[in-house]
């Protein structure tokens, strides 16, 4: 595995990052004739914007912190929307990407009790890295769902920006039947149900946070999201709280739930949640949900969190500062 050392000059840092994201580029271009294979169109219409979010995702995550070839190992023709990646602290191990939750489970899953989601670039890259800050702050692994970006997620950004909670987490609900429509056929998720269950089952990043809140033999005790990944849990949640409201109470008794970047509406029966706000997150600020100031504010600190750049938010930090709470 990579190490990042702290003491390295910036030029090295900027240069051990580069390094990173270049081979999950090779990957992603290796894996690009099998995705176009099976869902072509969407292929075509995805494939330039998701180049821009990893590189989003280097700017905005410390992707230092995951290896050549964990970047490899996790590129988007193995670790696509809704992928579960066990990511151990730094120096603890590999990353271990599971497709599902029965293979999470078999994978060791049972003794993992913080679930993340990364969401600003939206691609595993980003996620492992930011799980990977997140079990620095814990001291154990950490499990992370792949956020997706499909066309719903295009067609909102084309009505005003990636999020705007507050007014467009409706409208990505509404354009998520299309995106389901561009999916391989065994991603789509089978009808049978109406209304807003079966557009929170066809995204499939909040469709994968749903099965495992919703499973007995795991019990988190820790959420933590950034930016769009807490607009994920926030759904998640949600719907939980439709289908199992007995379920939901008996996980918003034991989490704590620490949304980064980005305040959302969540059940009310969660009353530990920390939110945490960088002092220059106007973005952030922008798409949150009205409401009183931040549980904890990063002096300086804006929307990102890569390490290497000026003013980022310090996950390991914040996190740390949250569980003290």
């Amino acid at each position: 595995m990579l190490h990042c050392d702290t003491d390295a000059t910036p030029g090295a840092a900027v240069k051990i990052t580069t390094d990173i994201l270049h081979a999950a580029q090779l990957a992603r271009a290796a894996s690009l004739p099998e995705r176009a294979g099976a869902a072509p169109v969407r292929t075509a219409i995805l494939e330039g914007v998701q180049q821009r979010n990893a590189v989003l995702d280097a700017l905005f995550y410390d992707i230092k912190v995951v290896s050549e070839a964990e970047a490899q190992a996790i590129s988007p023709g193995l670790a696509g929307e809704g992928a579960i990646l066990i990511v151990p602290p730094p120096g603890a191990g590999d990353i271990t990407l599971c497709p599902g939750p029965e293979h999470f489970i078999r994978s060791g899953g049972k003794g993992v009790t913080t679930l993340t989601v990364a969401g600003v670039g939206s691609c595993a890259l980003g996620s492992a890295a930011f799980a990977r800050n997140v079990a620095a702050a814990v001291g154990a692994p950490v499990a992370a769902v792949v956020s997706g970006y499909g066309l719903a997620d295009l067609a909102t950004e084309a009505f005003g920006g990636f999020f705007w909670f507050g007014g467009l987490s409706g409208l990505r609900g509404m354009f998520e039947a299309f995106d389901a429509a561009s999916r391989p056929a065994p991603a789509r998720e089978p009808g049978g149900a109406g209304g807003e269950d079966v557009l929170i089952r066809r995204s499939l990043d909040t469709q994968t946070v749903l099965a495992l809140l919703e499973r007995k033999d795991i019990a988190f005790d820790l959420l933590v999201g950034h930016s769009k990944g807490n607009l994920v849990i926030s759904e998640a949640l949600n719907a939980l709280r439709r289908k199992d409201e007995a379920r939901l109470r008996r996980l918003a008794a034991s989490a704590k739930v620490v949304t980064i970047s980005a305040r959302v509406a969540l059940p009310p029966a969660f009353q530990n949640v920390v939110d945490v706000m960088g002092e220059w997150d106007w973005f952030g600020r922008l798409n949150s949900r009205p409401g009183g100031p931040a549980g904890i504010v990063a002096p300086g600190a804006w929307h990102h969190t890569n390490t290497d750049l000026p003013a980022h938010l310090d996950v390991v930090a914040v996190v740390r500062q949250a569980l003290a709470r």
